[in-house]
């Protein structure tokens, strides 16, 4: 089953970007476009992509410095490209051990930064929305919407549901508040952000989402929600 890959890109040179934005169009991507470091990396907060390109000199922060805060704190598992006119081959490693997928010095051939993206898409599964997600004794059946323990159906309601699988498909992924409530429920507000804490609290309820289980939803303070699997020595009975 396709559906849209959303792309979020980091590039600051006016010329560069309006070429990679037709190379996204003519491949049918959805894309959003951030000036500066600062400008990602909220997005990441307060939206869901797909896919990553990352420029190294940009304004305020370095695409490499970037690139840590999504793999680190935010935790970001999807692949992310870097299209940069750095070619040293220092660079390229660097990049690459902090977490890119993929390497392309500018100037970049069109042909090929759309086989590159493809090739990223279809190694990270992008367009796999049906196969089933396990996380020990939970599985996740995208196909029938419903969680399963043990290999028991559990009754959820639709953002319940929509909840767990949004934090079991990105496991260790920092979701705020705000974030649940507009991919969720639709809501761009902070006003109802105990509508989020109800529904984690009955998620951990249904699910045993406890110790015992393996997982915990952690509550991180001033901020919001993530799924954690836990150590051995963690998780007791």
């Amino acid at each position: 089953m396709s559906e849209i890959i959303k792309v979020l890109y980091l590039e600051d040179d006016i010329a560069q970007s309006e070429a990679l934005k037709q190379v996204l169009k003519e491949t049918g991507y959805d894309f959003t476009h951030c000036l500066t470091g600062t400008d990602l990396l909220k997005q990441i907060e307060e939206n869901d992509f797909d896919l990553m390109i990352l420029d190294w000199e940009v304004p305020d922060l370095t695409g490499v410095e970037v690139l840590e805060q999504v793999r680190s704190f935010h935790n970001w598992k999807g692949p992310i490209l870097f299209v940069t006119q750095r070619d040293a081959e220092q660079d390229i490693v660097q990049a690459l051990e902090k977490g890119a997928d993929d390497y392309m010095v500018k100037p970049f051939r069109p042909t090929e930064l759309e086989a590159r993206l493809k090739a990223l898409v279809r190694r990270a599964g992008l367009l796999d929305n049906d196969a089933d997600i396990e996380l020990g004794i939970f599985t996740i059946s995208q196909k029938h919407r419903e969680v399963l323990v043990d290999g028991k159906p559990v009754s959820l309601t639709t953002k319940e549901y929509e909840l767990a699988l949004l934090l079991m498909k990105n496991l260790g992924r920092l979701y705020s508040r705000r974030y649940l409530l507009k991919n969720i429920w639709g809501i761009d507000s902070d006003i109802s952000t105990r509508t989020v804490d109800a529904h984690v609290s009955s998620l951990r309820r249904k699910l045993g989402l406890r110790a015992s289980s393996g997982y915990q939803i952690k509550t991180v303070y001033q901020h919001g929600y993530r799924l954690e699997k836990l150590l051995e020595s963690e998780a007791v009975a």
